[in-house]
């Protein structure tokens, strides 16, 4: 369980007319510390300018300086173009200190227009990061992104390097070298090249995507840490770049003893999604400060951005097989089943509502009958997890128009209900569906007396959504804001919030469906957010758990911190997914890989998430909410 922030001051470094030779782009940084100070290099070009018919931008290596790795000033060309295997431009640094000298590896292009031809890697020394000492060609084939770990591994200087990059697919992998002068040994390098798949790390990914080579790796006490570029369908218009990580062991680095399960950051800000390259993003580079991993990344193509990762909390999470630190189930397969001798939950029960009232905790589940009609059943806990009464009728069935069956055995109904309490009133939120219109939100109200004396007595249910929409995920915020109600609901994909003077939102035809939640495509929550239980307060802020669906379909949870004054607004995200479908209970059923949760309830510091299972049956399972609270708050 952690989060990956990123910097408020990002973009850190970006384009200037201050200095002709970085006037249009600046991306890809690696950092390096020398004595008390952070030292930045990145990718610099020029303004294009007419070459042989071209528009050409002449790429060079600047350097910046920093005492916390934020904030970099005194910026000035550091390393050009010299020699002819390098004369069209220098690429993406990076730099490790070794042996009390500074190697600088990077992208030396000899040909234009460019080509793998002309695409390999080269190399400056420095000793002091004021001069270039010495320069050479590395590799005579095709080759970007080569890093060196910053210690001998079993006597040997180690680098890891992406190959054909410009042939793809591309591979990354693992050289070792026994003296310095053998890194720019052109035959020894023949020679490997011709062993080539016996170098590659075995990098897990599909068909299609593309890996290339990111940081220099960081010593730790799990293992080496290196942060890579990992793209998805790079061979389609669909391409996403993402960030992930894999743990290599100390001693053997060539061997994957952890990995992150998929990206920690995809294009989401506006400074990702918008300049010379859209929606991309390449990691260059990763420092570690105060127990605190920083990733230094190419924005677009046009700028240098930074985020930063509890680095123990992001290596607990690429364990092997994975440990749970998020939510433990509490039960022993589900904790409500279908009863097959009442026909109107025969078929499945799941989705459920949850709110603590008298001492006990109150579960308002969806249940369905054979020829699916959705109605909302009853049972209740005192202790959270082990059921002391269910109802043998529903509570709650459908009565408007939106909400019965038009089309015989087609789904319709009452379902995925949200629990609010406000004053004395409880409002439940749930998705109205005839089969025929689209769904849509629909509220209704009971006063917290007949909710206790299971007096059903609900108001007449009303519509809070727009017509026409795709609406489902309703609930009511549990405070009025400004003398508003806030309404969450998700319109297509994304979780928005609307505000209303009466909870009734009479003017729902006229919601704005203002966006507070998108997917992250690339991700486990890359199609789709809903919200699952209605937010919770603590001191640090609202926690809104959601569920997220992934491009194949499956659901799994997330959360979310909401700001304690401004609800609407998100302080902070869950990298990671904090609960997924694991027990066959939900790997299986009507639609199988579900968790999906509408109800939570908290009792002393945990926090209780009740949960549909595989659309079928009911689940429970719990964690530390002060836990939950420090990773998004860290």
């Amino acid at each position: 369980m952690f989060v990956v922030k990123r910097s408020k001051q990002n973009p850190i470094i970006a384009p200037t007319r201050d200095h002709s030779f970085e006037s249009f782009t600046t991306f890809n940084g690696s950092p390096v510390e020398v004595g008390r100070n952070i030292h930045l290099l990145y990718r610099a070009q020029s303004t294009p300018e007419r070459f042989e018919n071209n528009n050409f931008s002449l790429s060079t290596i600047g350097k910046a300086i920093s005492k916390d790795g934020i904030t970099f000033d005194k910026r000035e060309q550091f390393i050009y173009p010299e020699y002819p295997w390098e004369r069209f431009g220098l690429e993406d640094p990076r730099v490790t200190k070794i042996s009390n000298k500074y190697f600088i590896f990077y992208t030396a292009l000899s040909t234009f227009p460019f080509s793998g031809d002309g695409i390999k890697v080269g190399l400056a020394i420095s000793k002091d990061m004021k001069n270039i000492s010495e320069k050479h060609l590395v590799t005579p084939f095709n080759s970007k992104a080569m890093v060196l770990f910053p210690e001998k591994i079993n006597g040997k200087y180690v680098a890891l390097l992406s190959v054909n990059t410009d042939r793809p697919p591309s591979k990354i992998a693992l050289v070792e070298f026994d003296e310095i002068e053998d890194m720019w040994d052109q035959k020894r390098w023949d020679k490997w090249y011709k062993d080539l798949d016996k170098h590659t790390l075995s990098i897990p990914k599909s068909d299609g995507d593309q890996v290339e080579g990111g940081a220099v790796p960081i010593k730790t006490e799990e293992g080496w840490l290196f942060v890579y570029s990992h793209i998805n369908n790079y061979f389609s218009n669909d391409k996403v770049f993402g960030v992930r990580a894999l743990l290599l062991d100390l001693n053997d680095p060539k061997k994957i003893i952890g990995q992150t399960r998929g990206a920690i950051l995809v294009p989401e800000e506006s400074y990702e999604k918008f300049g010379q390259v859209p929606n991309t993003i390449f990691p260059s580079g990763a420092l570690v400060k105060k127990n605190k991993l920083l990733i230094y990344y190419g924005a677009t193509d046009t700028t240098v951005a930074v985020a930063e990762v509890d680095l123990g909390a992001l290596l607990l999470s690429m364990k092997m097989p994975r440990v749970e630190i998020a939510f433990k189930r509490q039960t022993y397969g589900p904790m409500l089943s279908p009863r097959k001798n009442f026909a109107w939950e025969s078929r499945a029960v799941f989705n459920p509502a949850s709110i603590f009232l008298g001492g006990r905790t109150h579960i308002l589940y969806r249940a369905m009958s054979q020829d699916n009609t959705s109605v909302i059943g009853y049972a209740e806990t005192k202790d959270n997890i082990n059921i002391k009464y269910r109802g043998d009728k529903p509570i709650y069935l459908p009565r408007e128009s939106f909400e019965e069956k038009r089309v015989a055995g087609g789904n319709s109904g009452c379902e995925d209900p949200r629990l609010t309490k406000i004053d004395d009133t409880i409002y439940m939120c749930y998705t109205a569906f005839n089969g025929v219109d689209s769904p849509k939100v629909a509220i209704t109200s009971i006063s917290t007396k007949n909710f206790l004396d299971k007096r059903w007595l609900w108001k007449k249910p009303v519509l809070v959504t727009r017509d026409g929409v795709d609406d489902k995920d309703g609930c009511l915020h549990p405070e009025k804001v400004n003398g508003k109600y806030i309404l969450f609901h998700r319109v297509d994909n994304r979780i928005c919030v609307d505000t209303s003077d009466t909870p009734e939102f009479k003017d729902r035809n006229n919601f704005r469906n203002t966006p507070i939640l998108s997917p992250r495509p690339g991700m486990w929550d890359g199609a789709k957010v809903g919200i699952s239980a209605p937010p919770i307060k603590t001191a640090k802020g609202w926690v809104l758990f959601y569920h997220g669906v992934s491009s194949n379909s499956q659901y799994r949870v997330g959360a979310v911190l909401l700001d304690l004054k401004e609800p609407t607004n998100v302080l902070a995200r869950i990298t990671d997914t904090i609960l997924e479908p694991k027990e066959s209970y939900e790997l299986n059923g009507q639609i199988g890989n579900v968790v999906f949760p509408c109800g939570a309830v908290v009792k002393g510091d945990t926090v209780y998430l009740y949960y549909g299972g595989g659309d079928t049956v009911v689940g429970v399972a719990s964690m530390s909410m002060s836990k939950l609270l420090e990773a998004l708050t860290f």
